[in-house]
């Protein structure tokens, strides 16, 4: 996601002297210059639109209002959009959702989707680092929308570095893991921590150096989604372009400072803009035919397909710059040396160690076509965390989808987003950390007493056990804590629906704690309680 643009300038721009190009200040420039066009187009549109206008339902007036939008919108600046998330499911209920910002510093705030529940839920915190490669944190809306009803989310919301003052200083990889740190830190014990693309290779390096330092508030998981941990491993054309131009090349053509009158005024950042033209270049075909066909849209009055567009591309172009000493610090370190899988990555001078990891469970997602983090480099995570107990350790590969496909889109929604929850369900609290295990060893006599009473309510709970759901099987997957692999194992077991958990007595949840190894996870998630409500919502 870093060198969509250097690939799509294929050597086109390349700076032959010393001093930095002044892209910045002619983009500045051209986007002034155009706001007359740009404003006489939108007017133009306006009346050709206004229904008292007697050519605004001709052809001809269609055309004309349909050319002015598309003018308009590809040469404007696109500002942040809105997360826009007024409400989630609960539990099968509606509430609404509110976004806080909860720890905020020059580059970052920490945004935090509060959901207005009025009982108790002992929801897992869910930390969602964002990439800082371009677009905003708001691309990870839908990351944000699926996780919502079963977790606590929290996301990182990147500044743009043309926004935040030369006096606040510089910002750099070790600055990034050490913001993570903090945000872990505020957030407290038992936090699970989920990077997506970029951010995978600080996120597993601040784990690992807060292992290191013994912190108690390292996370209980981590989940990596098409991440370059190791980019030698399928390398992709975008790898590839970062070893064959080399540092030096990065530093002398995508680097500049921010124009006046921007707050960040003389700040030396990779501009957004550049992004972008990364972006469209690599695609550009696609680009050019939608914009093609949102003009027979709007033509047409198809007014679905052209809100659409809309939609996608107030995200899509919405792009902001990074801080120079981050872009090429990684570029240097993940792409060029590769200096986290060969052992030689350092933050603020000491070496990041991923053999220490030994508490934080480790999930890593691919998608089967991705083609910006080729297949196996996240995975490589596995391969570094070698002290980590392979029951901590988990991999999913999502077929047919691409990188984005990885966290948005009807895949992540269906199939990757519950196994997600699941894994970050499986290991709260340290459930399956290698301190605890002399623990068991110790309260093994006491631990198979549950076990001896299992049998004696077996008869009991096959009161409530079901060979078949009585008529239409309820969707257990709404009670937070039950995903697709646990509502698989009740089924298994006789339970169909609300009415059945909300019955359990309590030696028969034991019985079903212990057929089922649940450790405890019904009273601890609070089943009974919430099938009581769905079964009340359902009637």
């Amino acid at each position: 996601m870093f060198f969509d643009f250097n690939k799509g300038a294929g050597g086109g721009f390349v700076n032959k002297g010393d001093a930095p190009l002044p892209f910045y200040h002619l983009y500045e420039l051209n986007h002034a210059a155009m706001a007359p066009l740009r404003a006489v187009a939108d007017m133009t549109r306006l009346y050709f639109q206004n229904p008292l206008n007697p050519l605004t339902h001709t052809s001809y007036g269609r055309q004309i209002a349909a050319g002015c939008e598309v003018l308009e919108r590809t040469t404007r600046r696109y500002g942040k959009p809105d997360f826009g998330l007024k409400e989630t499911s609960v539990g099968g209920v509606r509430v609404p959702v509110r976004e806080n910002i909860v720890w905020s510093r020059p580059f970052c705030d920490l945004i935090h989707f509060e959901r207005g529940v009025t009982s108790h839920r002992n929801d897992p915190k869910v930390l969602i680092v964002a990439p800082m490669s371009g677009h905003y944190a708001t691309l990870l809306r839908g990351t944000v929308e699926a996780l919502m009803p079963n977790a606590d989310v929290f996301i990182t919301d990147w500044i743009d570095a043309r926004m935040v003052p030369v006096q606040e200083g510089k910002f750099d990889l070790d600055d990034y893991i050490d913001y993570i740190i903090s945000i872990l830190h505020f957030l407290g014990p038992d936090a699970h921590v989920l990077g997506v693309c970029q951010p995978s290779v600080p996120v597993l390096a601040a784990v690992a150096v807060m292992e290191d330092r013994e912190d108690p508030y390292i996370p209980s998981t981590m989940t990596l989604m098409g991440g370059p941990i190791d980019t030698r491993v399928a390398p992709t054309a975008v790898n590839d372009l970062a070893v064959a131009k080399g540092l030096d090349w990065f530093k002398k053509n995508v680097v500049m400072k921010v124009p006046f009158p921007h707050p960040g005024f003389m700040r030396d950042v990779y501009p957004g803009f550049l992004q972008l033209s990364g972006f469209m270049s690599m695609n550009l075909d696609r680009h050019l035919t939608a914009h093609r066909e949102f003009f027979q849209h709007l033509v047409e009055g198809d007014g679905d397909s052209a809100e659409k567009h809309r939609e996608f591309y107030d995200e899509y172009l919405a792009v902001m710059d990074l801080t120079a000493e981050f872009y090429l610090q990684t570029v240097e370190t993940v792409f060029i040396e590769h200096a986290l899988p060969n052992g030689t990555m350092t933050h603020n001078g000491r070496l990041v160690d991923c053999n220490k990891i030994t508490r934080t469970a480790l999930l890593t997602v691919e998608g089967e076509k991705d083609d910006i983090t080729g297949r196996g480099q996240t995975r490589a995570a596995h391969d570094l965390c070698t002290s980590l107990p392979e029951s901590m350790k988990a991999h999913y590969e999502q077929p047919n989808v691409g990188h984005y496909g990885v966290f948005n889109g009807s895949r992540w929604r269906s199939e990757i987003a519950p196994r997600v929850m699941d894994f970050i369900r499986s290991n709260r609290n340290g459930q399956q950390k290698p301190k605890e295990k002399p623990a068991k060893k110790a309260t093994s006599p006491a631990s198979q007493k549950p076990k001896k009473s299992a049998g004696k309510s077996a008869v009991p709970l096959e009161k409530i056990l079901l060979t078949k759901p009585d008529g239409v099987a309820d969707n257990l997957k709404e009670i937070a804590g039950v995903g697709p692999k646990l509502e698989s194992a009740l089924n298994e077991a006789g339970i169909f629906h609300y009415w059945q958990i909300a019955s359990l007595t309590k030696e028969q949840i034991e019985a079903l704690d212990g057929k089922l190894d649940f450790r405890g996870r019904i009273a601890r998630d609070n089943w009974i309680k919430q099938a009581k409500q769905l079964s009340e919502a359902v009637g």
